[in-house]
């Protein structure tokens, strides 16, 4: 993977692209650190495709999507209705 400076990958942004579709993935770096990398809309469709589970999936697990606050069995009382007599 080659390394660009943001400033190069700016100044020089269609030989980037260019580098990212015929080379593969291209990091950005900021002040020396690596702050991001371009991809190809293949490679991203792959990855994402890939990270997202199908929804069969998501209903046959048997892990938890979110906490849901259940009060306790018995903890809510019910109001009280008024006769009418």
């Amino acid at each position: 993977m080659q390394t660009w400076p943001v400033q190069d990958a700016k100044a020089r942004f269609s030989e980037f692209l260019d580098a990212c579709l015929s080379d593969g993935p291209q990091m950005v770096t900021k002040r020396g650190s690596e702050a991001a990398v371009l991809i190809s809309v293949k490679e991203w469709r792959r990855l994402q495709s890939a990270a997202r589970p199908s929804l069969k999936e998501l209903l046959l697990s048997d892990e938890a999507r979110a906490e849901l606050p259940l009060p306790m069995r018995g903890a809510i009382r019910r109001r009280q209705t008024e006769s009418l007599d």
